[in-house]
């Protein structure tokens, strides 16, 4: 008697339906965080009413994630300059006048390494910072006790942090833009032979106060980023410590994919935008 064998498509339906399954179940989930993550951009927004909860913490805020982050955003800045300076003068290889050394430090300082180095710096720092502090809060059942005493949490806790951090990064920026071409200049000095006359004669070469206002900008938008973000997660941890650790991680990635986007986003929208309406 032939033994009865089973079939390559048994068993493929259910394997269809639970495969199906996954992919509804991962759908909704995403669905679910889009709506609560707009739901808090929105509730966020509407507690910047409130002012007499956040501006007594503004200040502190401002304090604490601006002007003690001012160190590492120079220290960072400091080092880019340098190292700039010295890939210019290897770059040009005799090819190209020295002075476009200050040219190159002026421009990629200003528009891209300052903002974007400093701002994924700061996405550790800060991002990191809000996240543990907020998630501590909320693990400990502090956030809920806020909320039985009649206090906003997110106009207590959320919007002194997005307003410091969205005012502040451009401050500590525009410290960082300062920071790194003086150290470019005293690089090229120092090690390339450089005069002063010939590097600021490449800085103010190509030199517009759009570059500025851009880099600053840009900031602007990643101190929000950054600040939201952190303590989104923050409200979203659960768990104990193990919670607060994950909501510091994730945090910090989400800060800095978003950095990476928003330049992209700011070059494409705005320098692009730019050179097209230019005469």
């Amino acid at each position: 008697m032939t033994p009865v064998t089973s079939s390559p498509l048994a068993g493929s339906p259910s394997a269809l339906v639970s495969w199906v399954e996954r992919i509804g179940r991962g759908t909704r989930q995403r669905i679910a965080d889009f709506g609560s993550t707009a739901r808090f951009l929105g509730e966020t927004a509407r507690s910047f009413g409130e002012v007499r909860t956040w501006a007594p913490l503004f200040m502190d805020q401002a304090r604490r994630l601006g002007v003690d982050s001012l160190p590492i955003g120079l220290f960072i800045a400091a080092f880019t300059g340098i190292v700039l300076a010295l890939l210019a003068s290897y770059s040009f290889t005799g090819a190209v006048p020295l002075y476009f050394i200050g040219t190159l430090v002026g421009k990629t300082v200003i528009l891209e390494l300052a903002p974007v180095l400093t701002g994924l710096a700061l996405a550790g720092r800060v991002g990191a910072n809000i996240a543990a502090e907020i998630g501590t809060m909320r693990v400990t059942e502090q956030i809920d006790a806020l909320e039985t005493l009649a206090y906003d949490p997110l106009a207590y806790l959320v919007v002194p942090r997005v307003l410091a951090g969205t005012l502040m990064f451009p401050v500590i920026v525009a410290a960082a833009m300062v920071m790194g071409i003086f150290c470019g200049w005293a690089a090229s000095g120092l090690l390339l032979n450089v005069s002063s006359a010939e590097f600021l004669k490449g800085l103010r070469l190509f030199f517009q106060v759009f570059d500025v206002r851009y880099g600053l900008v840009k900031s602007a938008s990643f101190g929000l980023a950054v600040t939201l973000i952190g303590a989104r997660r923050g409200l979203n941890a659960q768990g104990g410590a193990v919670g607060v650790g994950s909501a510091c991680t994730s945090a910090v990635v989400y800060s800095a994919v978003m950095i990476l986007v928003l330049d992209a986003f700011w070059a494409v929208t705005w320098l692009l935008g730019r050179e097209a309406t230019a005469p």
